[in-house]
């Protein structure tokens, strides 16, 4: 299962110089990202505001989860406030799978920013939330906050963030990148036992979990005959031969 811990910033002192501040747009960010995993078969945890750096690890490493996607902006130091600009996508260099979904964000914000010359995929060492995880890790920086051109990108093209982010997640993930539905009510139908949910829409992708005969699912999406479904915590994929939307 593609499970995701989904880490947008908790500092909630770090102001925009156009009002609002850091935890408060990249949590914005977050909710316009939801939709995009569930559309798409993606499971995620979230953080909670009121959490310390130290604990948002702690979780993280509590769990199994198969990447940790910290949001953040950022701020130039005092000397340069509010003159520099660009987006940082950081990966943990010891991790190559963490190195390959920075680069795929990278890309794709690229597509979106002003300056697409300004958005890198750079290594460290240093930040926590990217090295002290047991998850492959990735900590973007989308934009610079104390300028106001950065910080205005970032508060007019929520919508447009999410969707870039989400769309690289799918590529790592090698899942398809679906637009978002609204949910519906599903039943299961076979003539044997259960229904196997898959992490894919392949047959010979991994078994998540099994629903029984007239067991209840949500449907989140549609895929060349299979359906995005949940299933109790379970977010995979199912035959749509099997399943009779209600």
């Amino acid at each position: 299962m593609a499970l995701v811990y989904l880490s947008p910033s908790t500092q909630e002192f770090n102001p925009y110089i156009t009002g609002g501040n850091e935890e408060q747009y990249m949590n914005l960010i977050a909710n316009a990202m939801e939709p995009y995993f569930r559309a798409s078969g993606i499971s995620f945890v979230r953080n909670r505001r009121d959490m310390t750096a130290a604990q948002i690890i702690q979780a993280s490493n509590e769990g199994q989860y198969d990447l940790h996607l910290a949001l953040h902006s950022n701020a130039a130091p005092e000397s340069l406030s509010g003159t520099l600009q660009g987006s940082d996508v950081y990966y943990d260099p010891r991790s190559p799978r963490g190195q390959r979904a920075a680069e795929l964000i990278a890309a794709g914000l690229r597509e979106i920013y002003p300056h697409p010359e300004l958005v890198s995929a750079l290594p460290t060492t240093t930040i926590g939330e990217v090295v002290k995880v047991r998850a492959p890790a990735v900590l973007i920086e989308f934009a610079y906050h104390d300028n106001p051109e950065d910080a205005a990108w970032i508060q007019n093209n929520i919508a447009a963030i999410a969707r870039s982010v989400s769309q690289s997640v799918t590529r790592y993930f090698g899942l398809p990148f679906l637009e978002p539905q609204p949910p519906r009510k599903g039943r299961v139908d076979v003539a044997w036992g259960s229904l196997n949910i898959r992490e894919r829409p392949s047959t010979s992708s991994a078994i998540l979990a099994r629903a029984y005969d007239g067991a209840s699912l949500t449907i989140w999406n549609q895929y060349q005959g299979w359906y995005v479904v949940s299933f109790g915590n379970v977010f995979g994929y199912a035959n749509g031969a099997y399943v009779i939307p209600e």
